[in-house]
């Protein structure tokens, strides 16, 4: 059988790999976004550049929301048709979900090296497990679990509105509102996010704000001589936990809540000795609940891989009669 291709499509990178019969992953390759004016041309690119044979399958984990044929990038201008992608690769099976639902599945998949945990708690077994992660932009996703296995559930909570915690927070959600028709999460937890929360905090104690991208924002060294980044990575975490522990909340995922993304594993100690547990926490009569529920760290470099052979597995598992 000839190697699958798997994906992992982003705003910023788009990764690449080859998964063999037994799920092992080769011949990873990163590629900028920009570089290419459409998917269907990064992925020659890199069938080209491993001199792979043709694949006959292929899974794509895509930052968008899949609803129909057409995928269109959220924070990116590909816009490509699966059916189309599928007959110009000359592929048999072409799978394509939402980026963060390939993270869901890939963490029953995570070893103890893959994750760091960050405050108390145990997981439940056979409980919900939630992810979420900051990147270029907020996502989310879950696991169920069913006689079957785990299901991934797609969704775009990124999106929901972003609430207050103090009078800080809702100082700066007040004048991203002036800039924005709808303050949602990823509005301030994402890499745009960090840049809003820096340039609104300035704003509001009154000096002028540096031209900081989000990794100049995170850069600790940067943040002794500038307050402003430093307090943008403090509400950054801090608003992450009220998110996170809302989204535990929801889905009562007692199996864990697991934070991936981008920006969060670049932290390090910063995350681990931030507000971010402490808010996670503070529901009020339901402290106690969240207290018992451990969240993660997800430091495996590409969790969208692991997740898309497991989907391709499922696909290729028998499907038991309705």
């Amino acid at each position: 059988m000839s190697p699958r291709l798997i994906g992992d499509i982003g705003a910023t990178n788009a990764r690449f790999a080859l998964a063999d019969a037994e799920g092992r992953i080769e011949e990873p390759r990163v590629f900028a976004s920009e570089d290419y004016g459409d998917i269907e041309t990064a992925i020659e690119a890199y069938l080209a550049a491993v001199r792979a044979a043709a694949p006959q399958e292929a899974a794509l984990a895509v930052a968008s929301p899949i609803t129909g044929d057409v995928v269109t990038l959220t924070n990116h201008p590909w816009t490509f048709s699966i059916s189309r992608l599928k007959q110009r690769l000359g592929l048999a099976r072409l799978l394509v979900v939402n980026d963060f639902t390939a993270n869901a599945l890939a963490v029953p998949r995570l070893g103890p090296s893959d994750r760091i945990a960050v405050g108390g708690g145990e997981p439940v077994a056979n409980a919900p497990i939630a992810l979420l992660g900051p990147g270029s932009g907020l996502g989310m996703s879950a696991l169920v679990p069913t006689p079957a296995g785990w299901i991934a559930l797609p969704g775009e909570g990124g999106h929901q509105t972003m609430p207050a915690f103090d009078g800080r927070e809702a100082a700066v959600l007040e004048r991203l509102r002036r800039r924005f028709d709808h303050v949602s999460a990823e509005r301030v937890l994402s890499g745009q996010g960090l840049v809003n929360l820096y340039q609104t905090l300035a704003g509001l104690d009154g000096v002028l704000a540096a031209p900081l991208t989000p990794a100049q924002i995170t850069d600790r060294v940067i943040g002794e001589s500038d307050r402003q980044a430093r307090d943008a990575v403090a509400m950054f975490c801090a608003m992450l936990g009220t998110v996170a522990g809302n989204l535990a909340l929801i889905l009562g995922a007692r199996g864990g809540v697991y934070i991936a993304g981008g920006i969060v594993p670049r932290l390090g100690a910063t995350f681990v000795a931030s507000e971010f547990r402490t808010r996670f926490e503070a529901m009020g009569r339901f402290r106690t609940y969240l207290a018992a529920i451990p969240t993660y760290v997800v430091t495996h470099p590409t969790p969208a891989f692991p997740g898309l052979v497991a989907l391709l597995e499922q696909a290729e598992a028998p499907q038991n009669p309705p």
